[in-house]
């Protein structure tokens, strides 16, 4: 399979976003296309996404990115791809929402830690 052929490659850099006011379910769908892609497709694609998790996705890139380049010069940004790009469930902010006869429905504002690691081809 060529996927395992990949993940022998080495990790270049990684950008890491915690605490970010969206669902782990809404950015695993951005995540899902992306994952895999070289560095200057996967920002084409995240540009014209219009999902609210595409922008922040887009710009943990673009972080990640600049780690490569500040981490060692010899990385050119043409060769990398996104070896690993994950969202981990982060804390759930816990509300409550006044509702009719006195009762209270619970609200959960969920948070997520994005991940994106990068890898030379």
């Amino acid at each position: 399979m060529a996927g395992n052929s990949q993940k022998n490659n080495e990790v270049v850099s990684r950008a890491v976003l915690n605490s970010a006011r969206i669902s782990t379910q809404k950015v695993r769908l951005v995540l899902d296309l992306v994952r895999g892609r070289l560095v200057s497709d996967a920002l084409g694609v995240l540009k014209n996404n219009p999902r609210k998790g595409a922008k922040m996705v887009h710009k943990l890139l673009e972080s990640a990115i600049a780690n490569a380049k500040e981490s060692s010069s010899l990385v050119e940004v043409d060769t990398l791809w996104i070896a690993e790009a994950r969202a981990d469930m982060g804390k759930t902010m816990r509300r409550w929402l006044p509702r009719a006869h006195g009762r209270a429905t619970p609200l959960r504002k969920r948070t997520s830690h994005i991940t994106v690691s990068l890898a030379e081809k």
